[in-house]
């Protein structure tokens, strides 16, 4: 090998087979590696086509948390020559040569790489920090389509309630989950890592509902005084919730409240991120426990024929933006907030239904 790539490296053992562990400088990724395939066949491609309406989300992902951003390993194949050298008193670890000549292709990573490479042409500096390498090698296109396979077909995604759980950066994440908090109903029945329930579940909202409607009430951007905004609004909601109220005084249980209301279904929480912001945007200074008194005059039961059409299909609950508007409908008349001109239109199509 006249001109090699040398790496600081760890090797291991996998299905008896050697691997390497190697920290790769950023700087040098754009030439370790060839140009995806974006048009070649998949069968005859080792990863999935590149989406590039990703790169630039984690571009700027890696620009913006410039001090904080953490990216995984790369995984990839070496397919032509190399070496590895093992230190004679360090157990595993040595220096990892590669030819120029060998070719090098990512099994797991290839989105990240594409980031990397889109960053480095705005911020430089990033060419000096490294990403560690899983290095295989190459048995031929089966082998590496395998290798793909095996390293994502068993990957799970994380929910999206566990994500704004743990996310610091997303201030209407970190709003979401400090409003739940304090308030005593919503943190006791509120399950923090799942996205879905099942009836058994002993919890009846995820904090994924309670995110996605406090970014309908709020907005597209944090302010000053949001926090205290959203406490009043979901104290003053879970006061006048009689089913909720029930539940609390056990004089009704969770299977009941479950199975014979709609009240904690997600079509619900989103309605009310349509009631809550219309007291953002006029009314923010209202005593909400007063105005959502209204609450009670609700029938939440799934039998009231209220449901009917609005939430309800052949039984079966809809969450649908149609569904989620008639539902807002019903709340904001029942308060007595009048309702917009794309509301009132698809409350008479109802009607004409």
């Amino acid at each position: 090998m006249d001109f090699t790539y040398n790496f600081p490296a760890v090797k291991g053992i996998q299905a008896k087979k050697e691997y390497y562990i190697a920290m790769v400088p950023l700087g040098i990724i754009g030439h370790l590696f060839p140009d995806e395939e974006q048009y070649v066949l998949p069968e005859f491609r080792a990863q999935r086509r590149l989406n590039a309406a990703r790169i630039p989300i984690m571009s700027r992902y890696i620009l913006e948390n410039r001090d904080t951003y953490v990216f995984s390993a790369l995984a990839a194949t070496i397919d032509g020559e190399y070496s590895f050298r093992g230190d004679n008193f360090l157990n595993g670890l040595g220096m990892l040569q590669i030819s120029m000549d060998a070719a090098i292709l990512i099994n797991d990573g290839q989105h990240r790489k594409a980031a990397i490479l889109e960053a480095l042409k705005e911020d430089p500096s990033l060419k000096e920090e490294t990403i560690p390498i899983v290095f295989f090698e190459d048995k031929g296109l089966e082998r590496s389509q395998q290798i793909f396979t095996d390293l994502n077909k068993n990957a799970v995604k994380t929910s999206n309630s566990i994500s704004e759980l743990y996310d610091t950066r997303d201030e209407h994440a970190v709003l979401t989950r400090e409003t739940i908090a304090k308030i005593d109903f919503l943190n006791t029945y509120t399950d923090k890592e799942k996205d879905n329930l099942g009836k058994f579940d002993a919890c009846l909202f995820t904090l994924n509902m309670f995110y996605t409607s406090n970014k309908t009430i709020l907005g597209r951007n944090v302010k000053e005084g949001d926090g205290e905004f959203l406490y009043r609004f979901w104290s003053a909601v879970t006061k006048n919730m009689g089913p909720w109220q029930e539940l609390a005084e056990k004089e009704l249980s969770k299977r009941a409240l479950r199975e014979d209301y709609i009240a904690t279904q997600s079509v619900i929480l989103q309605a009310f991120g349509r009631v809550g912001r219309y007291f953002y945007l006029i009314h923010q200074k209202e005593d909400f426990s007063t105005a959502l008194s209204g609450l009670s005059k609700i029938n939440w039961k799934r039998s009231a024929g209220i449901w009917d059409k609005r939430v309800l299909k052949n039984g079966r609950v809809l969450v649908n933006k149609r569904a989620i508007m008639l539902t807002g409908n019903v709340i904001k008349t029942a308060v007595g907030i009048p309702l917009d001109e794309d509301e009132a239109a698809v409350e008479q199509e109802l009607t004409n239904d």
